[in-house]
């Protein structure tokens, strides 16, 4: 597949605008552009990704910050694992041991890619009484330089994630654990959940001070042809968490970006009605010309492509895929990212495709089906 012969001339649109008029459905000149990478990627193809972030800049950013310490993460080796838009080189993960902020135990396997707890810190829920949340590393995390680097940059400015809390239950009384928890329903299990919601929402509270654009969160929810939990669980028990989120947002005029993994149909119609703005998810777990019929002009769709694709296809495929996303979600008015992965790897002629693919005329690509 060729490059379009303008693929590089921008237009006097800014990112920060041109993601806003997505998000608005108010005609943006194309959709914006977003690329996620592991640790690895700047371990191995360092100098393929700066090409690329080069030749096709980016819409969207994440301002500096400096990440706190917990005391429980004192004098060892701590994780950033909030970071997953990209990761800049002083937090690369390498194949060891490493605590986050709660101080669960995470084990990385192989440099460069993300670990998993393998020792939660909460291992018996009958101690939750003793336990707390770790309001230390949110008072030493430094925002003092975010306003600056957004004023600087004429991209649209995403906070670090601010809130996981299914993942965190997971992250803090291990997976198996917890659905056994999720299960019986015990009193603790909501005080758990309570806890990790008041930590959420006072570091929402944080970055909606500062000057960034939009408020970025996260939770996998489903596996690859189902939600992790019935969906009536879904809203009893997380629904009114992100309903909370999503409201405060609101209220300082940001924009609420959300990610989960798996097969999340069943709650879509819940997200639009919270009021979540732009959700990436795994559109190739599900069936994306009915999910389109249903949602599309409601929500924005952040992406993104088949992972497994990118590792194993070829720029012909990709292409094609990119342009079924299009012709299903994509009318011209916005509410479509052209975002992706960058994994172990991949080819960096896979990932230029996506990019390609998403700068082609939308009407050629209409012609092409």
């Amino acid at each position: 597949m060729g490059v379009d012969n303008n693929f590089y001339q921008e237009s006097k649109m800014t990112g920060r605008e041109r993601v806003i008029k997505t998000l608005e459905f108010d005609y943006p000149d194309r959709a914006p552009r977003d690329l996620w990478w592991l640790p690895a990627v700047e371990m191995t193809q360092k100098k393929e990704l700066e090409n690329l972030l080069k030749k096709m800049p980016m819409d969207i950013g994440t301002p500096k910050f400096k990440a706190g310490v917990s005391d429980r993460q004192k004098g060892k080796s701590t994780i950033l694992v909030s970071s997953v838009r990209n990761h800049p080189l002083d937090t690369l993960h390498k194949k060891g041991k490493y605590v986050d902020e709660w101080g669960s135990v995470w084990y990385v396997g192989e440099d460069g890619v993300a670990g998993e707890v393998k020792e939660p810190i909460l291992d018996d829920l009958s101690k939750i009484d003793k336990f707390s949340p770790p309001w230390e590393y949110l008072e030493s995390t430094d925002l003092s330089e975010v306003n600056k680097s957004c004023a600087e940059s004429d991209r649209f400015m995403l906070s670090d994630i601010c809130a996981r809390p299914f993942e965190r239950m997971q992250f803090i009384r291990g997976t198996e654990n917890f659905f056994i928890d999720l299960a019986y329903g015990s009193k603790e299990t909501f005080k758990l959940r309570d806890m990790i919601h008041e930590y959420n929402l006072k570091h929402i509270k944080m970055w909606l001070k500062t000057d960034v654009d939009g408020i970025f969160m996260m939770d996998d929810w489903g596996a690859q042809s189902s939600l992790l939990i019935a969906p009536s669980l879904w809203r009893e028990f997380l629904k009114p968490l992100y309903k909370e989120y999503c409201d405060l947002v609101h209220k300082y005029n940001k924009y609420v970006f959300f990610h989960s993994d798996g097969y999340i149909e069943a709650v879509f119609d819940d997200i639009i009605e919270i009021g979540i703005d732009a959700v990436n998810c795994q559109l190739f777990c599900m069936d994306i010309e009915k999910l389109a019929e249903r949602c599309k002009g409601k929500i924005t769709f952040w992406g993104e492509i088949d992972r497994r694709l990118l590792s194993f296809g070829n720029v012909d495929k990709i292409t094609e895929d990119v342009y079924r996303v299009r012709r299903a979600l994509d009318d011209g008015r916005g509410g479509v990212i052209a975002q992706c992965e960058w994994g172990k790897n991949n080819s960096k002629e896979n990932i230029q495709a996506v990019f390609n693919a998403w700068n082609k005329p939308l009407k050629e690509i209409k012609k092409s089906n």
